[in-house]
């Protein structure tokens, strides 16, 4: 070994072991003042609780390896009151916080930090009570209530009442995710098309901010509560609970799966179809297509429909039928059940009760991106997409979500989410992994990149949107290096690259709700809104 190569060791063992001492002495300071304030509920390194609860909400397996960063303390909050104190500790501590509900951020960006900032998690998952009202269809629900908490309690309620119709909320179909994290990137979901988006519908919310008080919508003001609305999480502070205007959906509802394979040509005309027909159906209707990667021994591809009608079913299917005949839609294909069963079905689980569940799937190693689709692709063009996918690994897929409805009818700025009037559909892309492939990880993830730029000609452009709710930071990071970081000259430019990708001309008025709410960027990510410079 070289006396150069000995001398950059000594220095490596330097940095990592001022990084480790300077954890320790963080978990030991914010343990001190959790105590003090009554906090009981929290672990530390050291705790054999500690691992098992880091990696309890972790969705997306890649931020489980050991080269990722691990928090200095997880703190679980019981109340409102722990909520407030865990941030006031963490500042006093140093470390930078990541508030965490359900854990599917899918760049982890509510468990992980970057450039080793020492950081504390606040895991939410238990202020997890729903209080439903049925007298003003509205619930009041703590932000780390799951999506399937939520709708099994609303099940429940509607199963006890004599009308004629069911209480739902409109937001996504994955029963894990947080309830905190996907209102804050908008919520599209089954019945968006027909009551817009989770984030359209909330009333008010409770937000503990960068000094530990609680503020309401009318004690924050107006343009704090837009911008968490949609805003992306993890800038503005954390959500305590929010207050939701609850819809009515029938009785019963239609719901159906089914699956298509044939050749290149045979699976091209279905989506070409498509195009033509998802963004434009009756607001009651979502069909969404989803097509995986690679082809079957006798060389066909396949792909699947995933369908939810707020009508009965001969009425479904005479409206399929007459619009999306390719289809060729058999009764047997269809089933009638009630709102909550089909949140069930939807998030692949055997039994309403099942909703409960917070742990239910393993997680997995993945990679995602999106895009919007303002035109519809020529059918030439749909045949060379279809040619591409044909041709990746057997992980991949991208998902068709149908735009148009209700979200088309509300304006671009009434919230920060602005994919409103002009987007037929929405594009998932995804790859994903065993640990067995691991060694892999690079190859798949750069398929799905070289796949997305291929893409680039078809969807939407000045800026190439995207969905705050499928964060990707390959469209651009902050450079955050201290655990509370204020705003340098040049962050909002730095910012706007992303920015504009998630929230289009929303990103400025999100700059300033974030200067007003949190100047001094408390609450920060690789991707979160910076503040303006203070003078």
């Amino acid at each position: 070994m070289t006396k150069a190569m000995a001398a950059t060791l000594v220095l490596c063992f330097c940095v990592l072991a001022t990084v480790a001492s300077g954890a320790e002495a963080a978990a030991n300071s914010i343990s001190s003042c959790l105590l003090s304030n009554g906090v009981r509920n929290f672990s530390l390194p050291a705790s054999p609780s500690f691992a098992a609860l880091v990696r309890s909400s972790i969705r997306n397996l890649r931020f489980a390896l050991p080269s990722v960063g691990k928090p200095a303390a997880i703190v679980l909050p019981n109340s409102k009151k722990d909520l407030q104190a865990a941030i006031r500790c963490a500042r006093s501590s140093s470390l930078a916080i990541r508030a965490r509900s359900g854990g599917h951020s899918y760049e982890g960006l509510s468990y992980t930090t970057e450039n080793h900032v020492p950081f504390a998690v606040i895991d939410l998952m238990n202020l997890r009570r729903v209080r439903v009202d049925s007298r003003s269809g509205t619930a009041w629900v703590e932000a780390g209530a799951t999506l399937g908490e939520l709708y099994l309690a609303l099940g429940k309620y509607s199963n006890l009442s004599s009308s004629s119709s069911s209480l739902a909320f409109s937001s996504g179909s994955c029963s894990t995710v947080g309830v905190g994290g996907i209102i804050s990137g908008g919520g599209f979901g089954l019945i968006s098309r027909k009551f817009a988006l989770a984030a359209d519908n909330v009333l008010d919310a409770v937000l503990v901010g960068p000094n530990g008080d609680a503020f309401t919508r009318e004690s924050m003001g107006e343009d704090v509560f837009w911008a968490i609305r949609g805003g992306g999480g993890g800038s503005w502070g954390a959500v305590y609970a929010w207050k939701l205007q609850l819809v009515h959906v029938p009785r019963n509802i239609t719901v159906f799966s089914l699956g298509r394979t044939g050749p290149v040509q045979h699976i091209a005309k279905l989506m070409h179809k498509w195009q033509y027909v998802g963004p434009y159906l009756p607001d009651e209707f979502y069909v969404s297509v989803f097509i995986p990667t690679g082809t079957s021994s006798n060389g066909n591809l396949s792909m699947s429909f995933t369908g939810q009608a707020l009508v009965p079913k001969q009425h479904a299917m005479s409206t399929l039928n007459q619009t999306f005949p390719e289809l060729a839609l058999d009764e047997s294909d269809l089933s009638e059940v009630s709102w909550v069963e089909s949140t069930a079905k939807f998030a692949g689980l055997d039994t309403v009760n099942d909703l409960a569940n917070r742990r239910f799937e393993q997680g997995s190693y993945s990679k995602s991106k999106s895009d919007y689709v303002r035109s519809p692709i020529s059918m030439r063009d749909v045949v060379e997409i279809i040619r591409y996918l044909s041709n990746g690994p057997q992980q991949g897929s991208i998902q068709l979500d149908p735009y148009g409805g209700a979200m088309a009818r509300l304006d671009s700025g009434a919230i920060p989410f602005p994919h409103r009037a002009g987007n037929l559909y929405s594009i998932q892309y995804g790859v994903s992994w065993q640990p067995s492939d691991n060694d892999r990880a690079d190859e798949y993830i750069g398929w799905l990149r070289s796949f997305y730029a291929f893409m680039g000609s078809y969807v939407s452009k000045d800026p190439r949107a995207a969905y705050v709710n499928y964060l990707d930071l390959d469209l651009g990071t902050n450079d955050w290096t201290n655990a509370t970081d204020g705003a340098r000259n040049g962050s909002v430019i730095h910012a706007r690259s992303w920015g504009e990708s998630y929230f289009s001309k929303n990103f400025d008025r999100l700059v300033r709700a974030k200067t007003k709410i949190d100047p001094g960027n408390v609450f920060n990510n690789a991707q979160s809104i910076p503040p303006l410079p203070q003078h």
